[in-house]
């Protein structure tokens, strides 16, 4: 059986997070989870770069068109709604009601 090998990642850091990495004991694992929750939370139409290539903004119109924008009642955050509710949804998933 083939044993997989980690792989060494390095970076640098300006002296502040230097500083402020000094009090964490186990860095690299601090380090792991930070990247892994990051990645978990990038946008998945720009993988977290922050910029739509010209195509990627294209699809993000055309999808954007029935997908309106809407606070929830209960967080506050804003989400998209699908605004073809009603039309061939698929069975035993609940779409969520805009607001108002």
């Amino acid at each position: 059986m083939k044993k997989n090998k980690e792989t060494i990642i390095t970076f640098k850091v300006d002296p502040s997070l230097s500083e402020a990495m000094k009090g964490v004991s186990n860095r690299s694992e601090f380090i792991r989870s930070a990247l892994l929750a990051a990645l978990d939370s990038a946008c998945p139409l720009c993988n977290g770069s922050g910029v739509l290539t010209p195509n990627q903004k294209k699809h993000w119109q055309d999808f954007a068109a029935s997908h309106p924008f809407s606070e929830c009642r209960d967080c506050h955050e804003r989400h998209l709604v699908c605004g073809l509710r009603g039309r061939d949804k698929p069975r035993g998933r609940k779409t969520p009601r805009p607001m108002e």
